[in-house]
């Protein structure tokens, strides 16, 4: 976990998320206006949840870990605020998937 960060563990298969600031400037170093920037649907996840359980009482694991960087649903999620940066928190069957490399 990042440190600096109050310790956060997510409840069963939630994730918590720190989405990927999209560029502000252009390559030529032009500021650019806030509806001209795309949104990032990108982030580096901080914390996980120990997961599910299935109906007979059996753990299901987690498909990501921390510091995995994953691709988000354009909406969803529950914005939270800790030590002044936000995040979004997730579950684990909402995230699209990992983006390796």
């Amino acid at each position: 976990m990042a440190s600096g960060l109050k310790r956060f563990v997510p409840l069963l298969d939630r994730v918590l998320v720190q989405r990927v600031e999209p560029l502000k400037k252009s390559v030529g170093g032009v500021i650019l206006p806030e509806s001209a920037v795309p949104k990032v649907n990108e982030g580096k996840v901080v914390a996980v949840g120990p997961g599910a359980r299935s109906t007979d009482g059996n753990l299901i694991p987690m498909s990501v870990k921390e510091g995995d960087t994953v691709l988000l649903p354009e909406y969803g999620g529950t914005k939270v605020a800790i030590d002044d940066k936000d995040f979004t928190l997730f579950r684990d069957a909402e995230l699209l998937g990992i983006l390796e490399g």
